[in-house]
């Protein structure tokens, strides 16, 4: 690995030898919406020396637990799935046409290599594009745009019995290879961030429970969702299993500091500055007020920005299911989310797991979330 500048803090190191291999090599396995099991087992393993027991739900999504007998449940959770294509259509040359899983950004396709997971196993491939000498070979014609209906993927197949050939069939679903690395001054890259970093972070959080020996005075409940970019579907299917109490949530969120993002629209949000908090109605203040004064006490930096109508997380999954559940949403900063080389910083890292840790040494049954 390349050696690369760092960024030094003084607090003492969450994230060990041991943290970070499992961070990278869950961050390498494909685990596309509705196909997450690889990924799911990966995450699982890991947990399971942390927690007292452990199930998933028909659909995948992956829970440890803590205190399982305790009747008052809180729910740590993050989603464990990422955006994708399906193959759609093969034409009589052997290309592959997609439709999206998730929301796939069809503008950084071109050029890209990617993977198909077909039924005899993982096939390369590349999405084609016609080279510059020919987009501009007549100075009068508009240079052409990626879009749904002109990507095609060329797995080497020349006609539709080769394709078959080697597994791949309509509905075979395609994921970016691109994986981890690490940039200068502590910054990570990898596709998928959004959100298996979730996944990693409230698995560190049930680690530092178990090896700092705390014992909880209620049942915690280690939620790796599926299906959350297609409209926060695993987290809706297990808030209702759970029926939990209070539920913090992790996801990514916007980094403004990049060209082209607007802040007037996204606020500021920095990465490397520390875990955003949002404000919004799915967000119960009392809650949030909680972890902003923990942040203070543990001088835990934060960022605030507002979310509207909806956080587009599974914080709204949980909020509003049942009989509704006192939730905060605590997010990471991200560069060039839905990208292949998402973007974040190391302490950011560490920095939202402190806070989820100290937050659930800090919550009982007894703490008064009501506002009236």
């Amino acid at each position: 690995m390349a050696t690369s500048a760092k960024i030094t803090s003084s607090k003492k190191p969450i994230l060990t030898a041991k943290s970070l291999e499992f961070l990278k090599n869950y961050l390498n396995t494909a685990s596309p919406v509705g196909f997450e099991t690889k990924g799911q087992k990966i995450w699982l393993d890991y947990l399971k020396p942390f927690v007292d027991t452990y199930f998933a739900d028909p659909y995948g999504t992956a829970v440890g637990v803590i205190n399982p007998d305790h009747p008052f449940k809180v729910v740590i959770e993050a989603h464990a799935d990422e955006i994708s294509w399906f193959v759609n259509y093969v034409n009589p040359e052997g290309l592959l046409y997609l439709k999206r899983n998730g929301g796939v950004d069809h503008q950084i396709a071109p050029g890209q290599r990617v993977i198909i997971h077909g039924k005899k196993g993982p096939v390369k491939a590349v999405f084609g594009w016609p080279a510059i000498h020919t987009r501009l070979g007549n100075p009068d014609a508009k240079e052409p745009q990626p879009k749904l209906d002109n990507l095609f993927l060329d797995c080497g197949a020349r006609n539709k019995k080769e394709v078959d050939q080697l597994g791949i069939h309509v509905g075979s679903v395609v994921t970016y290879r691109e994986g981890f690395d690490e940039l200068a001054y502590d910054y990570f890259i990898a596709r998928a961030f959004d959100n298996r970093i979730g996944g990693v972070m409230i698995a560190e959080v049930a680690r530092l429970i178990k090896e700092n020996k705390k014992k909880l005075p209620y049942g915690l409940y280690v939620v790796n969702a599926v299906q959350e970019e297609i409209g926060l579907r695993g987290a809706e299917m297990i808030a209702r299993r759970i029926k939990p109490n209070i539920a913090i949530i992790t996801d990514v969120t916007h980094d403004s500091a990049t060209p082209m993002v607007n802040k007037i629209i996204e606020g500021e949000i920095t990465c490397g500055k520390g875990p955003s908090l949002a404000f919004g109605p799915a967000v119960h203040n009392k809650l949030l007020s909680l972890v902003r004064e923990i942040a203070e006490k543990k001088k835990i930096p934060v960022q605030l920005r507002t979310v509207s109508r909806s956080t587009g997380t599974d914080t709204d999954s949980f909020a509003y299911a049942n009989d509704g559940c006192p939730s905060v949403l605590i997010s990471i900063p991200l560069r060039y989310m839905h990208t292949t080389v998402e973007m974040l910083h190391k302490n950011d890292i560490e920095e939202t797991i402190r806070l989820m840790y100290e937050t659930l040494l800090e919550l009982t049954p007894k703490t008064n979330l009501t506002y009236l």
